[in-house]
């Protein structure tokens, strides 16, 4: 299988943009979620099924909302939904919006696996239902040195995880994608072997800060962007935060990924924001915020160093990148 690289990204692909005026934007909400002519870019998959009418209840009202950004400027909604990575539909920024309409997110399903007592595979619906939602405003760092302050919708991992009670030797959790090349078109290539797998370790899942979202823009998630459900971890380089999740497994044994997979050379399993150590071909002292001219410094864990240093006490940070 030949090996992918994440080619370097020059300066004439930032998309233009405009400062994003308001915090969020909530719209008036049916029985199903409308699709919002005021929000380009996104797109929903009509009717409402099951998950999508227990996530619209759900977004009916105010949600709890938290920034963890430091207060600054949330990237333009159509940047953030036009300029993604997500093989599954191609290698370019522009191939997942283009393609997403194939993804198919009803019904949708996610099986809980491996070192759990309570094992099996469960409806979006049921995974959602009693799940208090909330708006986390965070940063997004990308491994090829680009970034955006994204306010997400969603709830923590470790409260999905509770629910079905890891055993003792649930050391790490593995996440696994979508599988379906008949309509995502990146899967009939080589770019990875699919489907795309990521992990954490257990304390790394279990942290406040690891989201599962299934919105974005007080809206839910586009397809584009990860529907119906994506990982968010918000101190690490996006690649660890996989889209579109239909697996997860507790494990003892620390478990290979698919960038480790393809790239093991250039993807650390941890993949932790860390302005000191650069990717063997590109520094990552400095980052490119989409919508704005120049660069800005790399924050130490995306600027999340003080919640999460801790979890990697006494770590060498060059040696487990």
């Amino acid at each position: 299988m030949s090996r992918y690289r994440y080619p370097p990204i020059p300066e004439s692909e930032v998309t233009p943009w405009e400062l994003f005026e308001q915090r969020r934007r909530f719209l008036k909400r049916g029985a199903a979620l409308a699709v919002a002519a005021a929000a380009p870019g996104l797109l929903f998959t009509p009717p409402a099924r099951a998950w999508q009418a227990t996530l619209a209840r759900q977004l009916e009202g105010e949600l709890p909302s938290r920034s963890l950004a430091d207060g600054e400027a949330l990237t333009d909604v159509k940047d953030a939904t036009t300029y993604n990575n997500f093989y599954e539909f191609g290698t370019r920024k522009s191939d997942p919006e283009v393609y997403a309409h194939r993804l198919v997110t009803a019904p949708w399903s996610v099986a809980i696996e491996g070192e759990v007592e309570k094992a099996g595979t469960f409806a979006l619906e049921d995974v959602l239902a009693g799940q208090d939602l909330e708006e986390r405003i965070y940063r997004l760092r990308c491994v090829e040195a680009w970034s955006m302050v994204i306010p997400w919708i969603g709830f923590p991992l470790a409260e999905l995880l509770k629910r079905h009670a890891p055993t003792s030797r649930a050391r790490y959790v593995v996440f696994e994608s979508i599988l379906d090349p008949d309509n995502l078109r990146g899967q009939r290539r080589s770019i990875i072997e699919w489907p795309y797998r990521e992990a954490l370790r257990i304390d790394e899942a279990m942290h406040p800060l690891t989201l599962m979202a299934v919105g974005m823009y007080g809206e839910r998630m586009p397809n584009q962007n990860g529907a119906p459900i994506r990982l968010v971890v918000p101190w690490k380089y996006g690649f660890k935060s996989i889209k579109s999740v239909v697996k997860i497994r507790l494990v003892e044994e620390q478990p290979t990924t698919s960038w480790i997979d393809q790239n093991p050379e250039e993807y650390g399993f941890y993949a932790n924001v860390n302005p000191e150590v650069d990717h063997p071909r590109w520094s990552q002292a400095r980052e490119r915020r989409i919508g704005e001219n120049g660069r800005r410094e790399t924050l130490m864990f995306n600027g999340y160093a003080d919640e999460v240093a801790e979890l990697y006490a006494g770590m060498d940070l060059n040696k487990h990148f």
